[in-house]
């Protein structure tokens, strides 16, 4: 942050030269500076590259207002938010202003009245431009006098004014950010009556309240967020006030498991002993961005809901931590993920999805499992041959010896959530075909990476009916 400017008085700024720009020149000049020097503006944000941003800087580049239009957990706020980074460091103000006034564009009869009394002596303030944000949850319970004013009476009796006086106004939420950003989130909540009173407001500059019909032309870029109007039964946006807002932009969540693995890994809230005590297999990551992709395309999970970016988050904190606990029991200095580990992510799948009727007879515990089985098996063939349902006995199919194994003096295979790495090891290590079949097929993988690929196979060959696996209280099964 560079230091605030020492300009104390009107005078002194006018001597300065300063020039006053409205926010969405503001945006618009900055946003030409950042493209023409090849700077990112949305650090952070992954996959909108060719998709969202784009539109999203041809909208500030328009000047328009914005809605930014999609289902939970795709960055809508977020993107939001970063348009902070397009105003300028500081702006001056009149000292006092409620509404930020302008030094050289005043709109409040407060700073009119003081430059007119003061003249060139009429002090300034400075505001950062990370206080020229400001936002608002829509909720059916806002009113008209939480975002636009009211009359004030404590005000009206505390100055001896009569309710005719304009000054016993309260200004609300909208004219106290003047010369800011306004966020709107979940816009088709506002109840109909409160959107219809934001018309005069974008188009026209009027605010009225109460009778008044204050004329000022407010300086705001407005951004409003919904989710699209087929998810939300609560309410939608009102026809004339979508053809106020200049550009509608359509946000979408991660098109392909690399971009869904760089937002999880920026935005996963990990300590350094987490990051460097437990290891996370590729193949592990992979799995865990697949269930997000499986839970969108599910028959048991409400599409129109979505499934926000923030379960893979939050089931990749869950994962480390399950396999943090497991090492502080085992008093192992350092450990490395294990697909068993995946049960600890089941709590962030079932508070994040939205289930249909079908769903909840399952039960929420049941549809987790599921997706995680359907990740495996997704996975699965990326990485061996598929496996067929039916098998001639005459033909040995590529997975014939794990099998055999099994089949060998009625062989299992038990792995309890809290065994130490070298009973785990020593578990998976004595099924002997698991070494030919990734010798053969996965001859590259890093050896770190080994025993979470021989319990992947298990995995992958119960989901697809080849062995029985049984979860029980404290661990998985095979048979």
């Amino acid at each position: 942050m560079t230091e605030k400017p020492n300009i104390k008085t009107l005078g002194s700024l006018r001597a300065s030269g300063y020039i006053s720009k409205n926010i969405k020149d503001e945006l618009r000049d900055n946003l030409k500076i950042k493209i023409r020097n090849k700077e990112s503006v949305f650090k952070g944000i992954f996959g909108y590259e060719n998709t969202v941003i784009p539109q999203l800087e041809h909208a500030i580049l328009s000047r328009h207002n914005i809605n930014l239009l999609g289902l939970r957990g795709q960055a809508k706020t977020r993107l939001a938010r970063m348009m902070t980074s397009l105003l300028d460091e500081w702006i001056p103000l009149v000292a006092g202003s409620e509404i930020n006034d302008d030094p050289f564009h005043p709109i409040s009869r407060y700073a009119k009245e003081l430059i007119e009394k003061e003249g060139d002596n009429t002090p300034i303030e400075w505001l950062h431009r990370d206080e020229r944000f400001f936002e608002k949850l829509a909720t059916p319970d806002v009113t008209v006098a939480d975002l636009i004013g009211d009359v004030d009476p404590i005000k009206a009796a505390n100055l001896k004014l009569s309710y005719a006086d304009d000054r016993v106004i309260h200004f609300g939420m909208i004219p106290r950010a003047n010369r800011c950003i306004f966020v709107i989130n979940e816009l088709p909540d506002l109840q109909a009556r409160i959107q219809v009173s934001l018309f005069n407001i974008l188009q026209e500059g009027d605010v009225q309240i109460r009778g008044f019909k204050v004329r000022m032309p407010l300086d705001i870029q407005f951004v409003f967020t919904a989710n699209p109007e087929d998810y939300t039964n609560r309410g939608s946006i009102v026809t004339p006030l979508k053809d106020r807002i200049g550009s509608q932009i359509l946000t979408h969540y991660p098109e392909n498991i690399n971009v869904a693995r760089e937002i999880t890994n920026y935005e996963s809230s990990l300590d350094s002993r987490q990051k460097d005590g437990v290891y996370v297999p590729s193949l592990a990551k992979d799995l865990l961005e697949q269930i997000g992709f499986e839970a969108r395309e599910s028959e048991y999970v409400d599409s129109k809901s979505g499934v926000s970016a923030r379960m893979s988050i939050t089931a990749f904190e869950n994962l480390l931590s399950t396999a943090e606990r497991r090492s502080l029991l085992t008093g192992d200095e350092a450990t490395s993920v294990r697909l068993s580990d995946f049960v600890g992510v089941i709590p962030a799948i079932t508070g994040k999805v939205e289930l249909v009727y079908e769903g909840e007879q399952e039960g929420a515990e049941a549809v987790a499992q599921l997706l995680i089985d359907n990740a495996i098996r997704t996975l699965f063939t990326s990485y061996f041959p598929k496996v067929e349902k039916l098998e001639k006995k005459s033909i040995d199919g590529p997975f014939s010896q794990i099998t055999d194994w099994f089949l060998e003096d009625d062989g299992f295979l038990e792995i309890t959530d809290e065994s130490s790495d070298e009973s785990y090891a020593k578990s998976l290590n004595k099924i002997y075909p698991l070494d030919q079949i990734i010798e053969k097929y996965q001859s590259d993988t890093q050896s770190e990476d080994i025993l979470f690929l021989k319990e992947f196979i298990l995995w992958g060959l119960a989901v697809n009916k080849k062995l029985n696996r049984e979860r029980f209280r404290t661990g998985v099964f095979f048979s």
